[in-house]
């Protein structure tokens, strides 16, 4: 699969996870997938890029010339650009989760999501465009 194709249905899958933290947080598969069906796909999906294409390039994580190196490789980007899904997505229902516990209400907590995915969502918006 072309990784431009990846990084489009990995964002989408993220969008879904969000938009049911947001739309739908009291509905009780909502936290789960958002905390763990998502993050654990994504999980997957990154490791199998980084069994595929690790030892194919030059770089490494010891300078940031190595990093960059490192991350030339579209398929070794997209790695890292999941990796950052799958955690914002966890800390996402883990806020929703604990506004739960405390009895914060659902719309006090959306402006904490948006904060929380601000990047990702100016992301988002290029796969629309």
């Amino acid at each position: 699969m072309p990784a431009q194709t990846l990084f489009m249905a990995c964002n989408l899958l993220a969008l879904s996870g969000w938009l049911l933290l947001i739309f739908a947080p009291k509905w009780q598969w909502s936290v789960r997938v958002a905390a763990i069906i998502l993050p654990c796909f994504f999980g997957m999906v990154y490791l199998y890029l980084l069994v595929v294409h690790f030892q194919k390039e030059q770089g490494g994580f010891g300078s940031l010339v190595g990093w960059a190196q490192f991350f030339q490789n579209p398929y070794l980007a997209l790695a890292g650009w999941i990796h950052y899904l799958a955690f914002d997505l966890f800390i996402g229902s883990w806020e929703v989760r604990d506004a739960q516990h405390l009895g914060i209400r659902p719309w006090v907590v959306v402006p904490c999501l948006v904060l929380t995915q601000l990047s990702q969502l100016d992301e988002l918006s290029s796969v629309f465009v």
